[in-house]
């Protein structure tokens, strides 16, 4: 367990300790549910290591999850351009920790507001609650966007403008179900396809040309 990453339950961990603390006492069944969600929240929190190819020509996956989708988009915020995007869908099962897909440093952060839509919906990407990144390395400039879903509320950035970032490296999480996306330049070839179950910081999900 990972205490950067448990310290954002911190608050859930408490009252789901308390609930489980007063009433075992008094309803054996109640005590179970309380303890089976405490559980829960330790569980979904975990953050294990992982191992990142030292090649720099890999891209490896920002989450853990499922490709839910990949498709050339014009990326509108800050590179302005057409890029490859991968989109990967996390469940509330997956480890929620997001990571540096490649070496290099973070030129942009930038959270915006927006709904609490299903994150498998199509316009989750466009009308949810999201923070995009931007990593800057010697083989491409990537884009990453932490996107909220209908269950995740927060999503938390642990890294700044001016960090660097080495390959697999955790720059933040999103609580709960959510998506995240990479945007890739098109001379990437996507070495994974829709479907595919991912871990982040460790599956390549494209090499750069």
């Amino acid at each position: 367990m990972r205490w950067q990453t448990l310290f954002e339950a911190r608050w859930i961990i408490a009252v789901l300790g308390i609930g489980a603390a007063t009433t075992v006492p008094l309803r054996r069944w109640t005590g179970w549910f309380w303890g089976s969600l405490f559980l829960y929240v330790l569980y979904f929190f975990r953050d294990p290591e992982r191992e990142a190819s030292s090649d720099p020509k890999d891209v490896v996956a920002a989450a853990d999850g499922t490709v839910y989708d990949i498709v050339e988009i014009e990326e509108t915020e800050v590179l302005h351009q057409k890029m490859k995007r991968v989109g990967i869908f996390l469940s509330v099962f997956n480890v929620h920790t997001n990571r540096a897909p490649i070496d290099g440093e973070v030129t942009y952060s930038q959270e915006h507001v927006g709904q609490y839509l299903d994150a498998r919906n199509p316009d989750a990407a466009t009308l949810n609650a999201f923070r995009t990144w931007v990593i800057d390395g010697a083989q491409a400039c990537v884009v990453v966007r932490q996107v909220t879903g209908a269950v995740a509320r927060r999503i938390v950035g642990w890294a700044e403008v001016g960090d660097h970032l080495a390959k697999g490296e955790r720059f933040g999480m999103i609580r709960f179900g959510s998506r995240t996306e990479i945007y890739l330049p098109l001379d990437a070839h996507i070495t994974v396809r829709e479907g595919d179950k991912v871990e982040g910081g460790s599956t390549i999900i494209a090499r750069l040309g």
